[in-house]
């Protein structure tokens, strides 16, 4: 039976303290024991369905954990504070002074700058590759290699990572393949292709709100155990901790994940349809003309589409600004970064959400500065939103007349 993660995480099932339909939020940071040596066993981890102290886990944070653990198919999940608060604690609970990881070029720019500025301090070391060249990949492998980390699509290139066969390669040198697959929840299941842990950034799609910042990492129950471990969990020891109230908001969020992750892929492939015959340069793993088309499909759950996001690339970065500016006016969506909210969000990613990559790499990867990186809202009217697009790129010249 093919692996279906809506229906998991409809399955997920708690009832509140009292009975609710929700579960109870728990509005503790400790928690008490009924006998000293239960208080013991518990800092050595020996104690099931036993709290300790809300860095740790909470009840709040352990319901939302296990939703999204059904989604992905993992065997446990733990949620942070937020998508960096996930990203960085497992690679440093993979990686010790003197360790190197392979990592895509094209990721997130805090993911890079993190991997680029900050690791090397503590002596580990990247090596930055394309990531859908599967022989570059191999080649950066030494001996003191610990993991590969991509993600599933590329933020803001929307370039596709071939899962199963890095996880091939991983499995062959005996490395973790780490996906962060924040661009495509419900519609790509990394651990069902040979992943070994999968991070989301939840502020994004699964949240989908933008009202607060969280992650979480999915894996093995023993991995998951060290991130929380009181000795040496990388997740305890940084303090990237959720609140319970965030927590229940997200899990409350999630259970309407399914429909929005429809309508995000629906609106963008209608979008990068028709701005594609509109003559623009538009780049969506939904069209044809995307090189990983084909590679997308074999690893899609096909129901939940392509996605919400796509690129265009106006030519310069001063026409990506006004055109952004004016459909903001026109109530069209919100120049800002993130990605996932009910209306569209765009930003020129070279100024913004990959500004820590320095021009000179931007420009190696193919990330020019007349690119728009939009996120595509849940409009109800797609076609309205396309027509009133158009004319916006008609009034600044980014469209011939004749092209329209």
């Amino acid at each position: 039976m093919s692996f279906k993660p809506a229906n998991d995480i409809q399955d997920h099932h708690h009832f509140g303290e009292f009975g609710g339909v929700n579960p109870s939020i728990s509005d503790s940071a400790t928690y008490t024991f009924l006998s000293a040596k239960k208080m013991f066993d518990t800092f050595e981890g020996k104690a099931e369905g036993c709290y300790l102290y809300s860095r740790h886990s909470s009840p709040s944070t352990l319901y939302l954990g296990e939703a999204i653990s059904a989604m992905e198919g993992s065997e446990a999940a733990h949620v942070t504070a937020s998508g960096m608060g996930a990203i960085t604690p497992v690679m440093l609970q993979l990686c010790g002074a003197g360790d190197h990881m392979v990592s895509s070029r094209t990721i997130y720019g805090g993911t890079y700058a993190f991997l680029k500025n900050f690791a090397p301090r503590l002596n580990v070391n990247t090596t930055f590759v394309d990531i859908t060249n599967l022989e570059k990949v191999e080649a950066a492998i030494t001996e003191k290699t610990k993991m590969i980390f991509c993600e599933v699509v590329s933020n803001p290139l929307l370039e596709i990572a071939d899962i199963r066969g890095l996880a091939n390669i991983a499995k062959k040198h005996n490395l973790k393949l780490v996906i962060d697959n924040t661009f495509s929840p419900l519609s790509v299941s990394p651990l069902k292709l040979g992943a070994d842990i999968v991070i989301h950034s939840l502020t994004k799609f699964i949240n989908g709100t933008n009202d607060t910042v969280g992650g979480v990492i999915c894996s093995t129950q023993e991995f998951i155990d060290q991130l929380r471990s009181v000795n040496d969990g990388a997740c305890m020891l940084f303090g990237a901790t959720m609140d319970s109230l965030r927590a229940s908001s997200i899990l409350k969020n999630l259970r309407t994940l399914h429909l929005r992750v429809k309508q995000h892929s629906y609106n963008a492939n209608y979008l990068a349809e028709k701005f594609e015959k509109d003559g623009l340069r538009t780049v969506y793993p939904g069209l044809k003309s995307h090189p990983s088309y084909e590679l997308y499909k074999t690893i899609l759950n096909e129901e939940f589409g392509f996605g919400g996001m796509l690129t265009i690339d106006v030519g310069c970065l001063d026409k990506a600004n006004a055109l952004m500016e004016k459909m903001q006016h026109e109530k069209l969506g919100y120049l800002a970064v993130s990605l996932g909210f009910y209306k569209t969000l765009f930003s020129a990613p070279g100024t913004s959400t990959s500004s820590e990559i320095p021009e000179d790499e931007q420009k190696k990867m193919g990330l020019s500065d007349g690119i728009i990186r939009f996120s595509i809202g849940l409009d109800n009217d797609i076609e309205r939103t396309y027509n009133k697009m158009k004319q916006c790129m008609l009034e600044l010249d980014i469209l011939e007349p004749e092209m329209a």
